[in-house]
């Protein structure tokens, strides 16, 4: 292995320690609460400027470490729209919205972090919005949500965008609350996250297809 190499590897390694070490931190304490400090500390790194040095702000972590799991929940939602290939089903096209994160925190083994460490980031309004923005970038969401903007076009486009927002909360909020329940372990023996995406994607669907009440405000803009 020449020396080039094997700095790559070290730098690798010390990048995946951080982002794990940030990724608990996060998801325990909240962003604004942790240091660049703490999270050096827990990932074994001596050096005080480490998180610094290969992430920059607090954002660029962030960044980093929900481009490592979108990635991952990307090639499954991918898969999931292979399956259903042109389905005129809702159904479908919600499960292709819904199961790709359950199924990824399903491999992630007990415990994990990501759905706990996802919450606190789409409460933080400048994170969300970084994060939201690079998630619209994504082939495979983006095909999903034309798809389901397709099935709904019935719904006036201001109910669409507010109820997305809502199955988005939905998702983030019911999936950390699982995790959390499986790290405690307070978890009913007889679930599991396939059942979790289950009743997801039961309860996004009813979301999506509930009448619109005719005292609805369909301005997107108003406060």
């Amino acid at each position: 292995m020449s020396d080039r190499t094997a700095r790559a590897d070290r730098v690798a390694e010390t990048r995946e320690a951080i982002m794990s070490a940030a990724e608990r931190l996060f998801a325990e304490h909240g962003l604004i609460a942790v240091s660049n400090r703490q999270i050096g500390e827990a990932a074994g790194q001596g050096n005080v400027t480490a998180v610094s040095y290969h992430f920059g702000a607090k954002a660029g972590l962030v960044r980093a470490v929900m481009s490592k799991h979108s990635e991952k929940v990307e090639r499954i939602r991918q898969r999931h729209l292979d399956e259903i290939g042109d389905s005129h089903d809702l159904r479908d096209w919600v499960g292709c919205l819904v199961r790709p994160v359950p199924e990824h925190l399903g491999s992630l083994g007990i415990p994990s972090w990501y759905a706990r460490f996802a919450v606190q980031v789409m409460t933080d309004p400048l994170m969300r919005a970084m994060t939201t923005d690079e998630a619209l970038t994504r082939e495979p969401l983006r095909q999903t949500l034309d798809g389901l903007g397709r099935l709904l076009e019935a719904v006036p486009a201001p109910v669409r965008v507010e109820r997305g927002a809502m199955a988005r909360h939905l998702i983030v909020h019911t999936c950390a609350e699982r995790e959390r329940a499986l790290a405690e372990g307070t978890a009913l023996l007889h679930s599991s996250w396939e059942r979790t995406a289950d009743a997801l994607t039961d309860a996004i669907v009813g979301l999506l297809t509930a009448p619109v009440s005719p005292h609805h405000d369909l301005e997107p803009n108003r406060p």
